[in-house]
């Protein structure tokens, strides 16, 4: 149920969708979202009100950044009151990393933030975009009968899917379906109507406010392991001054070598304070690193298992939780904790 008389701020902050083709060149640009309807007449049948705030520049989403990061959580907390709901308009080519990392800055939601995008500019015509536009729009606008929203949490909308952001990864840089949701159910698939599976969308809590964390530390690198990957390699990434969180991309259900000089470098990394997160480099599934004589060594060294979670996510995660200050144990501890539904332990 739409209601409206409701409020949605659409926010651009760059990428392909905003591009129209310059007639007289041939080269993509930013069209003026201030001329949004003459420029998308379909926004124009709406029974609700959209207000937009851009970015100027338009971000690249290839030079995203922990600090753009920050912009658009500003932007969300400083417009929070006003608006029933949010739509953040983004590059796809990053877009799994900021669904990641605002799923996380942005705790108890009681209101929609939807992260959608294209793949051909909206001035093609066979564009993605529009349709992409118009349902992120309508689902951030969406309520049910008690008159709260439908979906009160951060998604990413893609090509007839509603995900939850920080379970989102891009798995194809050509096609329209560009996102999927590996290991968790979607929210909502849109056809004929929008479908909503009520029984996987995070419930806030009521009583208590939104808040907004704005605090991130970069110091985090990802190693992904490979048959041959020489101590160098492993010795250089450990070795970066001022590391304090390490996303292990292992093989299967966690496995990694065991190497005396591998598992030696693991240990005193771990010794040195820092945190290991064991990731799978598959996209389904997860890591269990009890099944194999492998993955039980990487646990006896205290590198701690991601679950589900997806890499995107475990950066993120890494960079918040250090951000605000935790010790490398408190960190160990709730990295295989679900804060935000990032992530599914299963025993």
């Amino acid at each position: 149920m739409i209601d409206r008389n409701a409020k949605v701020l659409l926010i651009y902050t760059g990428g392909t969708i905003g591009m129209v083709e310059n007639a007289e060149t041939g080269a993509l640009e930013p069209f003026n979202f201030s001329h949004l309807r003459s420029n998308m007449p379909e926004i124009k049948r709406l029974n609700f009100n959209v207000e937009t705030y851009l970015f100027d520049p338009p971000i690249d989403s290839s030079d995203m950044s922990l600090s753009v990061w920050q912009q658009m959580t500003q932007v969300i907390e400083e417009h929070y009151d006003e608006y029933d709901g949010f739509v953040i308009l983004h590059g796809t080519d990053t877009m799994a990393y900021t669904a990641s990392v605002l799923g996380l800055m942005l705790g108890n939601l009681t209101k929609p933030v939807i992260l959608t995008g294209s793949q051909l500019p909206i001035g093609k015509l066979r564009t993605d975009g529009k349709e992409n536009l118009i349902t992120a729009l309508e689902i951030a606008a969406d309520k049910d009968a008690a008159g709260r929203p439908i979906v009160p949490e951060l998604c990413v909308y893609m090509q007839n899917l509603l995900m939850r952001g920080n379970r989102t990864t891009k798995i194809n840089a050509n096609n329209f379906s560009a996102f999927t949701s590996p290991n968790y159910p979607y929210l909502g698939e849109a056809g004929l109507n929008i479908r909503y599976n009520d029984q996987f969308i995070l419930k806030p809590d009521y009583g208590k406010p939104v808040y907004f964390n704005y605090a991130m530390d970069p110091h985090m690198v990802i190693l992904k392991l490979f048959p041959g990957i020489s101590e160098e390699v492993v010795r250089a990434h450990l070795g970066i001054p001022g590391l304090k969180g390490v996303v292990l991309e292992t093989y299967g259900t966690g496995n990694s070598p065991i190497y005396p000089w591998f598992t030696d470098l693991l240990h005193n990394a771990i010794e040195r304070g820092i945190v290991i997160v064991n990731v799978t480099q598959c996209l389904y599934g997860g890591v269990e690193m009890h099944r194999y004589e492998n993955g039980q060594r990487l646990e006896k060294l205290g590198v701690v298992s991601g679950y589900d979670i997806t890499t995107e996510a475990a950066l993120a995660k890494l960079m918040i939780l250090f951000g605000e200050g935790r010790t490398p144990a408190e960190v160990n501890r709730l990295m295989p904790v679900s804060l935000r539904g990032e992530l599914t332990v299963r025993v």
